[in-house]
């Protein structure tokens, strides 16, 4: 997490870094930001998407075949 500071408003330059206003998380490109298994395929795509659409970034859903299955 990274706070992100701000000064008050109309006040003068100098004077130091303002106080922290709101952290944030840096994500990466190509960081995998959920997993999900032992669901049907249609079902976990929707539930992706409705949650990539939720999120400030583009979202990319990829998935692997024979994974989750418990072999």
């Amino acid at each position: 997490d990274k706070p992100v500071t701000k000064k008050p408003a109309e006040t003068r330059m100098g004077s130091g870094k303002g106080v922290p206003e709101y952290w944030v998380a840096v994500v990466r490109p190509g960081r995998i930001m959920f997993e999900m298994a032992g669901a049907d395929l249609e079902l976990m795509k929707a539930a992706l998407t409705n949650a990539a659409h939720k999120l400030p970034m583009k979202c990319k859903i990829v998935y692997r075949e024979g994974l989750g299955d418990g072999a």
